[in-house]
């Protein structure tokens, strides 16, 4: 089952902090399964828990290319335990900021621990595109966007956009 992505405003007020997974089970899995196909419908190639309303330390990402199999990786209670000093920059969007996109600059590597599906302890060590989705990842996870990691300026911009589209959305009260 696909589930809605919500439209996160970039407003430090509205955001959450994501909790530990305490137990790699049946309606996780489940959770992490329709995570996956959120994901591939939007389509991205990160989704955080937190996107979709369960304020729990889990992502999934898949960066296979469109004629590729999928490749999906999940990840529970993931950690950066430590990054490159080397930087690199990757024009990153996001599901929480539909149609926004902006050039990041973020280390060019990474070590990650976290809990595969099986509820095993990982590391991994991502380079490229992963290494740059991780943390674009598990920023969603600390209450961080994107958007925080370009000019305050552009942020300003952004946010501005956002709240206006917000209003407009709203629905008007009716007199009675």
């Amino acid at each position: 089952m696909s589930i809605k992505p919500l439209i996160i405003l970039p407003d430090p007020v509205l955001r959450q902090v994501s909790k530990p997974v305490e137990r790699v089970d049946e309606p996780l899995l489940k959770l992490a399964d329709d995570m996956l196909e959120t994901m591939y419908d939007a389509p991205g190639i990160g989704l955080a828990a937190i996107q979709v309303g369960e304020p729990l330390r889990m992502l999934v990402i898949d960066l296979a290319k469109e004629d590729e199999p999928p490749a999906p990786h999940v990840f529970i209670n993931p950690d950066v335990l430590e990054s490159g000093t080397e930087r690199s920059v990757y024009e990153e969007g996001c599901l929480s900021i539909p149609d926004y996109y902006a050039e990041v600059e973020r280390p060019a590597t990474v070590r990650v621990r976290y809990l595969d599906r099986d509820g095993r302890l990982q590391e991994m060590q991502a380079e490229g595109l992963m290494a740059t989705c991780l943390q674009h990842e598990i920023d969603h996870l600390n209450g961080v966007l994107f958007i925080d990691h370009i000019s305050k300026l552009k942020r300003d911009m952004v946010v501005k956009k956002f709240k206006k589209l917000a209003r407009d959305k709203a629905p008007s009260r009716l007199a009675g």
